[in-house]
Parts: C-alpha cells; sequence; structure tokens
C-alpha cells in the first residue's frame, strides 16, 4: 500500500544541504499499526509530512495503493490526500469559530459532497467518536479529549485508507490520551492503516511494528511476535 523507495528530503540551510531524510526505503500494507520514534530531529514527522502528501521528496519514489506519487501536480496530490488520508495532530488544528459538528463538516465541503449526505456523515461520526452531545459546542467549549476526538472524527469522516497521528496524545493527560489511542487502535481494527509519532516508549510499544529513526535514517523496523 505504501512504499518509500530510496526517499531523500534535503532542506537548504545558508549554503549546507541538511538531510531531513536519507536513502529511506519503507513498505508498508494495508491494515498496518506502526509507531515511529525517535529523538527530535530524527525525521519522524518529515516522514509522515511525505507519506501525508504534505511535502515531496528531494530524491526517490513514494507510491500509494501502486501510484507514484512523486510528480503529481498538487491538486492531484491534494484529492488523494483528502480521499485516502486522515491527519490528527498534537494541536487538534480544530477551526475556533466553527462548532464541532462543523469542524468535522469542514473536508466533506471542501470534497464537495452533498448536504445531506454531509449532515449523515457528521452525525455517524460524531456518534461513534462518543460527543454527539457536544456537536454545537466550540473547541474552546471542549475539553482537550474532546478536541482530540473531533479532530479524529474529522479525520475519518472522509473514509481514509491512512490515518497519520502525530503526538495525538502530546496536549492530553494520561487518562484521555490513553481513550485517544484505544479509538484509533480501534479504527485500526476495521482495516484502516495506523501510523503513529510518539516520544511515549509505552505507545510505541502497543504498535505491531515499530520504527525507530535516527538523523533521518531508518535505524531499527521490528515486527512484534
Amino acid at each position: 500500500m505504501i512504499r518509500l523507495l530510496d526517499v531523500d528530503r534535503v532542506f537548504e540551510v545558508g549554503e549546507e544541504p541538511v538531510y531531513a531524510l536519507k536513502a529511506v526505503t519503507l513498505s508498508m500494507t494495508a491494515g498496518t499499526y506502526a509507531s515511529v520514534m525517535g529523538p527530535s530531529g530524527s525525521g519522524k514527522s518529515t516522514l509522515l509530512n511525505i507519506i501525508g502528501l504534505l511535502d515531496r521528496p528531494s530524491r526517490g519514489k513514494y507510491l500509494l495503493e501502486d501510484v507514484d506519487t512523486t510528480h503529481l501536480s498538487d491538486d492531484e496530490q491534494a484529492r488523494v490526500r483528502r480521499e485516502k488520508i486522515g491527519f490528527v495532530f498534537q494541536f487538534f488544528h480544530l477551526v475556533p469559530r466553527l462548532t464541532a459538528a462543523e469542524n468535522i463538516e469542514l473536508p466533506l465541503i471542501l470534497a464537495g459532497v452533498n448536504a445531506g449526505e454531509r449532515k449523515d456523515r457528521v452525525r455517524e461520526a460524531l456518534t461513534s467518536l462518543g460527543i454527539r452531545g457536544r456537536s454545537r459546542h466550540r473547541p474552546d467549549q471542549l475539553s482537550g479529549g474532546q478536541r482530540q476526538r473531533v479532530a479524529i472524527a474529522r479525520a475519518v469522516v472522509m473514509r481514509p485508507r491512512i490515518i497519520l497521528a502525530d503526538e495525538p496524545t502530546g496536549n492530553l493527560d494520561r487518562a484521555s490520551g490513553n481513550e485517544v489511542i484505544e479509538i484509533l487502535e480501534e479504527l485500526n481494527r476495521t482495516g484502516i492503516s495506523l501510523i503513529l509519532v510518539t516520544h511515549d516508549p509505552a505507545l510505541g510499544d502497543r504498535a505491531s511494528r515499530k520504527i525507530i529513526m535516527e538523523d533521518g535514517e531508518i535505524v531499527s523496523d521490528t515486527l512484534k511476535n
């Protein structure tokens, strides 16, 4: 499903090239549950951005479901990203003036889904995440755990094949964080691939596959027995 072939991501800092990713080759099948770990600056978020089509490799190829995304136009990448990939971030990235339901509906509006189907999908997402009673609340009226549930609902409302989660529990207390991880793991059990970036060893160990990065390279890639 996901194949990165000899991928570099290079940034110019002054006159010096800095490798955020260096010759990364990686394959993941559908339904994968993988954690990506490593120190700050190791390339974890850059890897996630490449997989999520938020960034492009400087060299190498990225194939998603056997489609070479490397040379797609910006509009084509945006369409693939919208249809196949959901994002969950540490800082939620909800629109402050919109209600929970309106935040969840936003990607459906951008995708041109008709109003009747949007209403049904939003209601389904609110119900499945246990926040239907908070549908008319704005983000500042929700707890951190509730805001992350809204963010997850927004991520899954387009029915993606992949969820990319970048430190999704980083701003939550332990109890709320555990609830969020359990929700993501339940989504994974339905067949959605889950790729989780985390600094927390306990969370990293929950995944069936653990990838360790250092200095832009994959130094360890292990499957749980």
